[in-house]
């Protein structure tokens, strides 16, 4: 069994997130999505704020198969950022990078 060091979150802008506050504090995201976006599936749009209260997030998964850093549906990305999305995606991978 080979362990494997996940990608850390280096930043997120996603204001509407209840596990953004003063940075990610989700234990780790999972990026998704559809239609060309890749969103970060782990988005909470409450106003409770919630996480670990220290945490380096990262990248426990990524679905999105048509990106350059999806390796057997691992990112090998050295980090992702996250940011708003557009239209009714409401916080995407901004590293996202279409193979």
């Amino acid at each position: 069994m080979t362990t494997v060091e996940m990608p850390h979150v280096a930043s997120c802008t996603v204001t509407g997130c209840s596990y953004n506050h003063d940075g990610c504090h989700a234990f780790a995201i999972t990026v998704s999505g559809h239609d060309g976006a890749a969103d970060c599936g782990t988005f909470i749009p409450l106003a409770r704020k919630g996480g670990l209260e220290k945490v380096i997030a990262q990248v426990g998964a990524c679905s999105r198969t048509d990106c350059i850093y999806n390796s057997d549906l691992e990112c090998t990305a050295a980090d992702v950022r996250v940011g708003p999305g557009e239209g009714g995606h409401a916080a995407n991978c901004l590293t996202y990078t279409r193979a």
